[in-house]
């Protein structure tokens, strides 16, 4: 869904001199990233690339974390505090062919950055540049994480395992997604649940076969599937309390191989969406109840396979603050912050949000006039890309504030 905010003229003044004179390289490096776009643990151009960006300013920094995550250590030159920020920057793309008619489009058939990854690393790398240049500003130290996987399998949760956030100890992380439901000039950021858990199940009813037309002689597969699908509806309708939000989503059926053939078995597959931590482990335990009762009600079996893959991403009240206060510096415009901006999307930050406090906020990316407006994971996604210097500013000036918080 595309935004339905109006797009704000955005004022650039408030984005100092330094970051805006860094534009150019911002764009020249996502439009690389984007013509090289890679999978999960695949990120091996990407990850050269950033690395040999680090080593060419000289900074501190560890590859092949997680198989191809980076990690760079900027000190600052300060000694008031010895605290520790991190900031997370996804690096990999999706399966998708791209239809976007651009000089810099995918070179990569059948893989496209379109959720914008190749922004976020070229925003991280802004700033990482731009604080080793600046080590004078600030104490402490930020560790730049450079993660891969994010579309999954899922890069935070084994990166956390290797010790990311330990030597030094991590005290807060924030991060970033360029966003497409928002318009260009807009943050979206709040404390508390920002983007949903997400969870899958893959069912298989095992029924019994025949003809079309002697259905007594079968137990129909396809039958038993549709009353799963129909009942499964009624977990958020009546067994989660309405003030809460969740999602059930049977995504795929699949059953017969004719039109007179009663189908021995039938496949389904979907995913489960909420906010609520306290919904861990009700889901599964509800769709095995409903498979199980069904399937025994037609004298089927079954086999259900069900995942939990990301928890929800819950912010921290007081990072969301100090994130929501940065923002409001960097960016004026009509709409500006938009606080409710929650969406059932997932996002594997979650597992670093709850090692550490942190805040991962929304920076508005999305430009109709520019036809930039193309929903996420779309095949000719794009954003705007003034969108880049935004986040380098937001970011420094979340690890100015930080040591001073």
């Amino acid at each position: 869904m595309v935004s339905t905010f109006p797009n704000p003229a955005v004022d650039l003044s408030r984005i100092r001199l330094s970051i805006r004179s860094l534009q150019p390289q911002l764009i020249e490096w996502r439009r690389r990233l984007h013509q090289q776009p890679e999978l999960g643990f695949q990120e091996k151009l990407t990850a050269e690339f950033v690395s040999h960006k680090l080593q060419e300013w000289g900074i501190e920094h560890q590859t092949g974390i997680a198989q191809t995550g980076i990690v760079a250590t900027i000190k600052g030159n300060k000694l008031s505090t010895t605290k520790v920020l991190a900031i997370r920057a996804d690096m990999d793309a999706l399966p998708i062919q791209e239809l976007n008619e651009v000089p810099y489009r995918s070179q990569h058939d059948g893989v496209m950055h379109a959720c914008g990854h190749d922004g976020h690393t070229a925003i991280a790398l802004g700033t990482a540049y731009y604080l080793n240049q600046h080590r004078e500003d600030f104490a402490g130290a930020v560790k730049m994480i450079f993660q891969p996987a994010e579309e999954g399998p899922g890069g935070a949760k084994p990166m956390i395992e290797t010790g990311v956030l330990k030597n030094p100890d991590v005290d807060a992380i924030i991060g970033l997604h360029l966003w497409n439901n928002l318009p260009l000039g807009t943050v979206g950021v709040r404390s508390g649940a920002l983007m949903a858990a997400v969870e899958s199940f893959e069912c298989k009813i095992l029924g019994k076969g025949g003809h079309g037309a002697m259905p007594h002689q079968t137990i129909d597969s396809v039958v038993v599937a549709a009353q799963i699908v129909n009942a499964l509806q009624t977990i958020v309708a009546r067994n989660v309390n309405p003030i809460d939000s969740a999602v059930v989503t049977v995504g795929e059926l699949h059953a017969g191989t004719r039109r007179n053939v009663i189908a021995d078995t039938a496949r389904m597959s979907g995913t489960v969406r909420y906010f609520n931590p306290a919904f861990e482990g009700f889901f599964k335990q509800r769709i095995e109840q409903i498979v199980r009762g069904i399937c025994q009600s037609y004298g089927a079996s079954y086999d259900l396979e069900y995942s939990s893959l990301y928890p929800p991403v819950i912010n921290d009240a007081g990072m969301a603050e100090l994130v929501r206060s940065v923002a409001e510096d960097v960016i004026e415009t009509p709409v500006g912050i938009v606080p409710e901006c929650q969406t059932m999307g997932g996002e594997d930050m979650s597992f670093f949000l709850q090692e550490v406090p942190g805040c991962y906020f929304f920076l508005g990316s999305a430009n109709p006039d520019k036809d930039l407006a193309y929903p996420h994971h779309h095949p000719r996604f794009d954003f705007d890309e003034t969108a880049l210097a935004m986040g380098v500013e937001i970011f420094v000036r979340c690890v100015e504030k930080f040591f001073n918080y």
